[in-house]
This record gives C-alpha cells, sequence and structure tokens, in this order.
C-alpha cells in the first residue's frame, strides 16, 4: 500500500525527487571544466592584455606601469611586419603541400586500405609519440648538406654544386608540414571513412567520370573533415618558431620567434604580449573569412 489515509507516504517509501535538483546537475558537472579554462586561460590571458599596455619604457629592474599604451599595436606591426607576411605566408605553402600529401593520403586508408586501416593510421599517428624538438632534428640532419637527399639532388642537377636545402625557406615549410601534417590527416579519414559508396556508384550510374564524381560527391561530403583539418594545420603552423629557429635563419624568421626572442631575451614584455595578440586577432580574422567562404561554398 503506497498511502495512509490522507495521502501521507508509506514507511520507508522514497521522497519524490526535487526537480531543482536535475535542472542545477548539468551545470554542477560543468564547473570543474569552467574552472579550469578560467584559471588557465582567461586569467593568463587578461594578464597577457594588460601587459600589452604596459609602458614601454619600463623594465623588470625598474618594474611596468600600465599606462594604457595602446601604441604599442602599431608600433610592434611596424617593426615586424616582414614577420607577420612570413608565418602567414610559410604557413599557408605549407597548407598547401599538407593537403596534396594528406588528402590522397586520407582517402587510400579509408577507402582502399582494407585490412591495412589500423596499421596505416598507427604510422600517420607514431611520429607524435616522439618530441616535436627530436622530429625537427631528425629533419635538420635529413636536409643536411652532407645528407643522402640533397646529395641526390644535386647528382639529378635539381640543386646546384653548392645548392642547399637547409637554413632556406624551403627547408621551413617541410619541417611545418611533416610535423602538423597528423592534424590534417586524422580529420580527413574521419570524414571520407563514413562515405557511401553507393552514392559514387551512383554518380557512375549516371556517367560521371571519377574527377566530377570527386569534385560534386566526394569532396563535398569529406568538407566537415577538410575544414576541420586545415583549421587545425594553420592555426598552430603560423604560430610556430621551432621549425625556423632548426631549420631557418634569422632570414627565415617567423612571427613566433620574435615572441619568444621578446618575452625571453630581449625582456620586452610590452611589446611580446602585444605582437602576441596581434598574432591572435589576425589568426581569428583568417578564421572567420575561411569558415564564412566554406560554409557558403558548401551551401552553395
Amino acid at each position: 500500500m503506497a498511502q495512509l489515509g490522507g495521502g501521507v507516504p508509506a514507511s520507508g517509501a522514497a521522497p519524490p525527487a526535487r526537480p531543482g535538483r536535475h535542472r542545477l546537475l548539468p551545470y554542477l558537472l560543468l564547473l570543474p571544466g569552467a574552472a579550469w579554462l578560467v584559471l588557465f586561460f582567461v586569467v593568463p590571458l587578461v594578464q597577457l592584455a594588460a601587459a600589452s599596455l604596459y609602458d614601454p619604457t619600463g623594465s623588470l629592474s625598474t618594474g611596468y606601469v600600465l599606462t594604457w599604451a595602446f601604441g604599442n599595436y602599431p608600433e610592434a606591426l611596424q617593426a615586424y611586419a616582414p614577420q607577420f607576411a612570413r608565418s602567414f605566408g610559410y604557413a599557408g605553402a605549407a597548407l598547401v603541400l599538407a593537403l596534396l600529401l594528406g588528402y590522397p593520403l586520407a582517402y587510400a586508408i579509408a577507402q582502399k586500405a582494407g585490412r591495412w586501416k589500423n596499421l596505416l593510421l598507427v604510422c600517420v599517428v607514431a611520429p607524435m609519440f616522439t618530441s616535436f624538438l627530436v622530429r625537427t632534428l631528425a629533419w635538420k640532419t635529413i636536409l643536411s648538406d652532407n645528407g643522402a637527399l640533397v646529395g641526390l639532388l644535386r647528382d639529378v642537377h635539381l640543386l646546384g654544386p653548392d645548392g642547399r636545402l637547409l637554413a632556406t625557406p624551403v627547408a621551413v615549410v617541410l619541417g611545418l608540414t611533416y610535423n602538423f601534417l597528423p592534424f590534417l590527416v586524422l580529420p580527413l579519414y574521419a570524414s571520407l571513412e563514413r562515405l557511401d559508396h553507393r552514392l559514387l556508384e551512383a554518380a557512375g550510374d549516371l556517367y560521371a567520370g571519377p574527377l566530377h564524381a570527386f569534385r560534386t560527391v566526394t569532396l563535398p561530403l569529406s568538407m566537415p573533415g577538410l575544414i576541420a583539418g586545415t583549421l587545425l594545420f594553420f592555426i598552430p603552423a603560423t604560430g610556430d618558431y621551432i621549425n625556423a629557429e632548426l631549420l631557418g635563419t634569422p632570414n627565415e624568421y617567423m612571427i613566433g620567434n620574435v615572441i619568444d626572442s621578446a618575452f625571453l631575451v630581449r625582456l620586452d614584455y610590452p611589446q611580446g604580449a602585444a605582437l602576441s595578440f596581434l598574432l591572435m586577432a589576425a589568426i581569428l580574422a583568417v578564421v572567420f573569412v575561411y569558415l564564412r567562404k566554406a560554409g557558403t561554398e558548401e551551401v552553395l
């Protein structure tokens, strides 16, 4: 008997759940992640914004004063505009090369690899098991003047007798391509692996050639992975400084090298912080335009 007399719950019956608890539960589950983001992202970002507005005449020995020096931004941009342009140029060139390599690779793994699929995926991610520095230093050895690759290119006259790859823009672009290629391949693989073969068969039945079927079926269906992969590749490649440091010379330095030097060598915190925010703003602008354009083309 669930109840006695005037609607009183029987002894031992569970009290009805309070709906307020269920409404608060999702927010309580979000608290640890939100606290982590506030502590390790929002707070450092605010401190970096404040540092970018310090009096540029200050120093670590005399101290910095927050004078709202917005002039730090145009001065930093004017002083290091070539490094900004070089960063986006190298990242863009590396992205094009990565697409030429990564899209066929992701398609082959997703659609043609068969029982070798898992092994090939491991080969794609295996370099990530080692340090970023170790991988870049390995490329320094591969591209060295006395290495087998440069010797082969000289033998086939693609390089002159004194030609070299190391300490050139080519070396930096190759390093960026290699180090960030898995970030492009894996999202592409995830999209291509779900591709329905019946759609390609239907395109063939409608007399569409392989190229036309790729342009009208495969490419549009892989756009989510393509967009995600290009962003995951381009954003860290633009801010990278290790490849230019180890594979290039000061003539190939990117804006990441300048920021690193501002904070750790010259100890010019206002300029380093201003350059960091300018880089973030430029990347956000590029990403916004790219997503708008990609979304428009996907609709069309």
